[in-house]
């Protein structure tokens, strides 16, 4: 997806537009919870591609919504180097949009954490929070 700047501000709430489009971070532990679709599919606040299972979802006790693994060809995962640091960056790959980090320190059994912003997840209605 091609939208302009303008576009995606229109769409997004302004919490939404900084995380999936300026690659911010919300804060831990908001409080809200991101329901998935009647499918268990949690979607793309901007796109509404189907990225997570509610399968893979788990509590990390990190504060934000985390999972051990995306759904098929959903996601891309660059390098990202913004702290300093090379952290591996979770991006939608219908419209680009930022979603959050992947670590190597999940549960077992492929030990993955899909650390998302939660503002980033549509909620169950596909409208975004």
């Amino acid at each position: 997806m091609t939208w302009t700047d303008e576009a995606w501000r229109a769409q997004l709430t302004p919490e939404q537009y900084r995380v999936l489009r300026r690659k911010g971070t919300e804060a831990p532990f908001r409080g809200e919870e991101v329901v998935p679709d009647a499918q268990g599919v949690y979607r793309c606040a901007a796109c509404a591609a189907g990225l997570f299972s509610v399968d893979a979802k788990f509590d990390s006790g990190t504060g934000w919504p985390s999972f051990t693994e995306s759904e098929p060809h959903q996601v891309e995962l660059p390098r990202d180097y913004k702290l300093g640091i090379p952290r591996t960056e979770v991006l939608c790959r219908r419209c680009g949009g930022h979603l959050g980090h992947v670590f190597n320190d999940g549960p077992a059994l492929g030990r993955k954490r899909y650390c998302i912003n939660g503002c980033a997840l549509a909620a169950g209605d596909g409208q975004g929070r």
